[in-house]
């Protein structure tokens, strides 16, 4: 069954706590300012008219991006039971749910200087023993 109507709201206000909707509402924007500057490199003269164009017409692409966000709350609802994203979604309203989204990126901008060295060393350990054991089957890479 479809998800209800309760449950795609919650999974909207989830998505719109964890960034998806501003994520997605930037999408059309950036693509616009990319095939601006793109264009206007090497037709700087036509940077007013695009400019214009650009601004006219982004009210339909805006509207394709509500579409996705809207097949996302839709999605993510229908992957969890009514009782489940609503209390996700009361979870994120809570105190401790605003400080997880606030600590959330500085914890990953953190942890990124933990796990980069780590990944690097464990490529260079792998290609290592990896090497050593097919030696011993007398292979060398």
């Amino acid at each position: 069954a479809p998800p209800s109507a309760a449950s795609i709201a919650a999974a909207d206000a989830i998505l719109d706590d964890i960034g998806v909707k501003q994520t997605i509402a930037l999408i059309v924007p950036g693509m616009m300012t990319e095939l601006e500057r793109n264009v206007t490199n090497t037709r700087p003269e036509i940077r007013d008219s695009l400019r214009e164009t650009l601004r006219s017409i982004q009210p339909e692409f805006d509207k394709s991006a509500q579409q996705t966000f809207t097949q996302a709350a839709t999605l993510l609802a229908s992957l969890m039971s009514e009782k489940e994203i609503e209390d996700v979604a009361t979870f994120f309203a809570s105190p401790s749910g605003k400080k997880y989204l606030a600590t959330e990126p500085v914890f990953f901008q953190q942890f990124s200087a933990i796990a980069d060295p780590w990944r690097r060393q464990l490529s260079t350990d792998i290609l290592t023993r990896a090497r050593q054991e097919m030696k011993k089957k007398g292979i060398e890479f």
